[in-house]
């Protein structure tokens, strides 16, 4: 595991270090391929430059996001912002669905839209996959 993502890890709570560790885990075991790495202060993982995967800690929760999730039709994400991300929300570890998360990895994997390029798009995501 990344070093970075393994200090965010500890530096969380005893139960949002649970979910941080088991996230990061399954992330790295299934996106084996991309890059992680802290990016805006949460661990992320890049392929081939694009965000795909991350989480964050909130005030009450740990947040996990997929970059292209609204494009994935997974009616347990949430979308995230005004572009085409979406979320899952944990307060426990035994919250996350192993299942649930290798299958929206994979989507991950699959579906991506341009977010790298689109501070030179001015705002506009292009499907890549």
């Amino acid at each position: 595991m990344n070093q970075e993502i393994k200090d965010y890890n500890n530096a969380q709570t005893s139960e949002d270090k649970k979910i941080c560790d088991l996230l990061s885990s399954e992330i790295n075991a299934f996106l084996h391929e991309a890059e992680s790495k802290i990016w805006h202060r949460h661990p992320v993982w890049f392929l081939d430059g694009n965000p795909v995967a991350g989480y964050s800690k909130l005030k009450d929760s740990v947040r996990l996001l997929f970059w292209s999730g609204q494009t994935f039709e997974e009616s347990e994400l949430q979308n995230e912002g005004s572009f085409k991300a979406a979320e899952k929300r944990y307060t426990n570890a035994e919250q996350i669905n192993i299942d649930d998360l290798k299958r929206w990895l994979e989507k991950a994997r699959n579906i991506q839209w341009d977010y790298k390029n689109i501070v030179k798009r001015k705002g506009v995501l292009i499907r890549l996959k």
